[in-house]
């Protein structure tokens, strides 16, 4: 995996990601790309100026809510009860609704360490973010 990231066109294909989640998925404030095996927001756009402090905590929670020892635990009991030996998490998408903001969170297809974020206005129709967000997904599979 980590031969993947070392490839010259890894950033761009990043930013390029980060770019149509901003532009496609529906009522969109922000976007943004997560490495949970560094722990690193790696792109983000957004309509809104943030502190630097909260960009670090969304990597942070972002790999709680995927990762957390309580999650893999979890996943751990359903692999071993199906008998699976797959190293792919069974956690793929997390919905977060805030007070005012929907919070979706997507793992790669190809790239299982790698989550993208999109934040949307709470208003959004979440089946159409979920379908425009996997679409974007699919075509930059990382």
């Amino acid at each position: 995996m980590a031969t993947k990231r070392m490839t010259p066109g890894f950033s761009d294909q990043v930013m390029g990601l980060v770019k149509s989640l901003r532009t496609d998925a529906p009522d969109c404030v922000a976007s943004g790309v997560v490495d949970m095996s560094t722990g690193m927001l790696l792109s983000y756009e957004t309509v809104d100026n943030h502190p630097p402090e909260v960009l670090d905590l969304l990597a942070g929670a972002t790999l709680d809510l995927f990762q957390g020892r309580t999650v893999v635990m979890i996943e751990d009991v359903f692999k071993e009860r199906r008998g699976s030996t797959s190293d792919n998490h069974l956690f793929q998408e997390i919905l977060v609704n805030s007070e005012n903001l929907t919070h979706l969170f997507v793992r790669m297809n190809e790239q299982q360490d790698v989550v993208a974020v999109v934040v949307c206005r709470k208003s959004v129709n979440v089946g159409m973010l979920f379908a425009q967000v996997r679409r974007v997904v699919k075509e930059y599979s990382l």
